[in-house]
């Protein structure tokens, strides 16, 4: 009989939680959101996200939490409740400038490995930001790590934001895509009603980096398909840096990007508090 999922994340947990190697978890939080604003300051049941997200990532074995931020509101939240916390530039035009900021400010060096924590993720699996720290210690040629897990339902794998990978017999990304990867010629004839045979993973966007590769990546010349894509990743693919991806067997717990986001994990933090 094969494993219960709650079985098989709690052996994944387990062997995950056997890793005791040194990294860093940084979590970029920008003020400025276009879909819901102040997003990192948002209230989930007395404490701001960026802190929930924060005491979250504290419980995987990173030896230290850094969000890096680009509002004194947010430090000052972050302060309040013992968060380290490092100001940055508010004009970056990504995500890993802002980390890449970071890990110069926190005077990193090159060799070290760094997580990154997106600061809208208040239900990150700890087991999730091990593994990707994992592969990095694992494997010395790989320059960035990152997690999928596979596609349950045929409104995710056709549905574009969703984010899907598709692995190379390392177990490596060969490509990400938000269309539906790979196309099944004869499955598909007729249009997309099922799952193919052989479907790609959802993405999930947690990233672990060597310190050296993150603070190159912004000077990478931006790739035609990272921009067609619109996913940054693509960007160190096609500069010929390898994706290392740990499949996981549980799903994520969900992000905010809007104000239904905002509700469903209040709602969920509720009840955990409850029982």
């Amino acid at each position: 009989m094969p494993p219960s999922p709650a079985s098989s994340k709690s052996s994944e947990t387990s062997s995950l939680k056997k890793f005791f190697g040194a990294f860093t978890v940084i979590i970029p939080a920008r003020l400025a959101s276009t879909r819901l604003p102040n997003k990192p300051l948002a209230d989930i049941e007395g404490e701001p996200m960026i802190v929930r997200v924060a005491k979250q990532a504290a419980l995987s074995n990173a030896q230290k939490v850094v969000v890096a931020c680009d509002h004194e509101s947010i430090k000052t939240a972050c302060e309040h409740f013992s968060i380290q916390v490092v100001m940055t530039k508010e004009d970056h035009p990504s995500g890993s400038d802002r980390l890449a900021q970071a890990c110069q400010l926190l005077n990193l060096k090159d060799h070290e490995i760094v997580v990154n924590v997106q600061g809208d993720e208040p239900l990150i699996d700890p087991a999730m930001i091990n593994a990707v720290a994992i592969l990095l210690e694992q494997e010395s040629d790989l320059m960035m790590s990152t997690v999928a897990h596979p596609i349950s339902n045929l409104k995710d794998f056709t549905n574009p934001n969703v984010v899907k990978v598709v692995l190379d017999q390392k177990s490596r990304a060969h490509y990400f895509s938000r269309a539906p990867i790979p196309w099944s010629r004869d499955e598909f004839s007729q249009g997309i009603h099922q799952l193919p045979k052989i479907s790609a993973l959802r993405h999930v966007g947690l990233y672990g980096y060597r310190v050296g590769f993150l603070k190159k990546f912004p000077t990478l010349e931006p790739t035609a398909l990272e921009k067609i894509e619109a996913l940054e990743q693509l960007r160190a693919l096609s500069h010929g840096y390898p994706i290392g991806v740990h499949v996981s067997c549980a799903h994520p717990g969900p992000g905010v990007d809007t104000q239904e986001d905002l509700e469903q994990v209040r709602l969920i933090i509720r009840e955990r508090n409850l029982t």
